[in-house]
């Protein structure tokens, strides 16, 4: 009996030293690691992001951060949120110049200075470009000499969507000397230097011009094109390298690429919306949303105010339309007999554009109603005539939005509020006079913004196109890494990188 207390007080004691023990090293370990974690903690290790103070999440687009007062930050205008990494103490901030959009301008003392976008441009034959314009290649170039001759676009409606005209020929004239030019973007011939791959396909134009089928023909010349354009682009050695995920491909009229989006989703797509895309074909994460380009004139020398303006609202354009559209046609029994609201059919005959720039030009607010799709070329319009756009379309993505604030000129109203009985028109009725001018003098500020031409200019919609892409170069960097990880020693079946699957589960 005394052996066996021995050894049961002897485990006590045991088990008493051990637990002793690991208490004294647990302690000891605690502090020797505050130690070294406030050692080696400085301010320029702060992500600011992480921080609940809402005034932190205050910078940009591009990489650009703008200097802060450390007592009282303040969000940057125009500038999208960004965790800010805090310069180490008794640094001296230099001041910044900015540029109208608010982000810093390029200078010999930041690190932050926008880079030019490189872009490799298929030399795809004519038939798809400026062949579709009429033109004819003269040589082995399948590209026009724009020293000799710009080939012209066809007007009228077509020039709404003629994004991928623009973005071309600002391509083309980067590698030409003496063409005034911006360089947001410029073509290089070595796919493998090149930020992103552009596919230079007229597809707006090509559905416009091409979509019916004539009568000796099985199917359309639009989608006979769609059709070699997937077979040429999804076998070149750049697309097999990618996935597509570092192409762009331009599909600005809603119909255009109807039978290639599926089996190009992978790419970069510049869309006027997403009226008629499945989220995972097509998203505001992956894609650019782009202007239309205006049709009626813009309002150069603009000198009228508010009280020069005599209609209250505009609207002027088709009433009946199908899909999300249905609130024209309640918002014309709501607005038909109000006086100073004008609100009636019209289409581009019998000099109806013309008409539409004298009445938007002599409005103060102008209707921009979800039509087919929910974006239409009137809002654009109505920019250019400093109208002050109000916009019916709960579903509409604008663009560049994230870098404009479009509620300093324009008035959003939620879709099943303006169909309610004179809660649109009392609306517009209650907007002041002041309140108004801010709009109308920020219009005229922004407008540049969205001025398609050639050759392009600093600010205009052509640069601001080049400066959305740029701004998702690093997600398409970073899609095309992981799409390689077990590309470059795996074993491709015929030598061939797998099928590009399904978009079932789109990220």
């Amino acid at each position: 009996m005394a052996e066996k207390h021995s050894s049961s007080s002897l485990g006590i004691i045991s088990r008493k030293s051990m637990f002793c023990l690991f208490s004294f090293v647990s302690a000891l370990f605690t502090l020797s690691w505050f130690f070294a974690v406030r050692s080696t903690v400085s301010a320029g290790f702060i992500d600011l992001s992480l921080s609940p103070h809402p005034k932190l999440n205050s910078v940009i687009d591009n990489g650009n951060s703008a200097s802060w007062n450390r007592s009282d930050v303040e969000p940057s205008i125009g500038n999208r949120a960004r965790a800010i990494l805090v310069d180490n103490e008794g640094d001296e901030e230099k001041p910044q110049e900015k540029d109208d959009l608010g982000d810093v301008k390029c200078n010999s003392f930041a690190n932050n200075c926008n880079q030019v976008l490189k872009v490799f441009m298929y030399d795809l034959p004519s038939e798809f470009h400026f062949g579709l314009l009429g033109w004819k290649p003269q040589g082995a170039s399948v590209w026009p000499d724009l020293r000799a001759k710009v080939p012209a676009y066809p007007g009228g409606l077509n020039l709404q969507h003629s994004i991928e005209y623009w973005l071309t020929m600002d391509l083309l004239a980067s590698e030409i000397p003496g063409i005034p030019r911006v360089g947001s973007a410029v073509r290089v011939q070595n796919s493998s230097e090149a930020d992103v791959i552009f596919v230079p396909f007229f597809s707006s134009l090509s559905y416009n011009r091409y979509s019916k089928v004539n009568p000796h023909q099985k199917k359309s010349k639009n989608k006979s094109l769609q059709e070699k354009l997937v077979n040429f682009v999804t076998s070149q050695k750049e697309w097999k390298r990618s996935g597509g995920r570092d192409h762009i491909i331009l599909a600005h009229h809603p119909n255009s690429m109807l039978n290639a989006r599926m089996k190009l989703w992978t790419a970069m797509f510049i869309l006027a919306d997403f009226g008629r895309y499945s989220p995972k074909i097509a998203n505001v994460g992956k894609d650019v949303i782009a202007p239309y380009k205006h049709i009626i004139k813009s309002y150069g020398n603009d000198s009228s105010n508010f009280d020069s303006r005599p209609t209250l609202l505009y609207f002027q354009g088709a009433i009946y339309r199908k899909d999300g559209g249905f609130a024209r046609q309640e918002l014309f029994y709501l607005l038909k007999d109000e006086k100073d609201v004008h609100f009636q059919f019209g289409s581009v005959q019998k000099d109806g554009m013309n008409k539409a720039s004298r009445g938007m030009h002599s409005s103060k607010f102008c209707l921009n109603i979800a039509g087919d799709t929910p974006s239409s070329n009137r809002l654009f319009d109505a920019i250019a005539s400093h109208c002050v756009p109000v916009i019916i379309s709960d579903d509409i993505e604008l663009p560049f939005e994230d870098v404009l604030d479009y509620s300093e000129f324009c008035i959003f109203v939620r879709t099943s509020d303006a169909v309610r009985e004179k809660l649109l028109i009392n609306l517009v009725r209650s907007i002041k006079k002041d309140d108004w001018t801010r709009m109308w003098q920020k219009l005229k500020e922004v407008e540049n913004f969205f001025e398609f031409q050639y050759p392009s200019k600093e600010g205009d919609a052509v640069q601001m196109i080049w400066k959305a892409v740029a701004r998702k170069a690093p997600a398409i960097r970073l899609k095309v890494n992981k799409f390689r990880r077990f590309s470059r020693f795996g074993t491709p079946k015929d030598g061939v990188l797998r099928k590009i699957p399904s978009p079932s589960n789109f990220w």
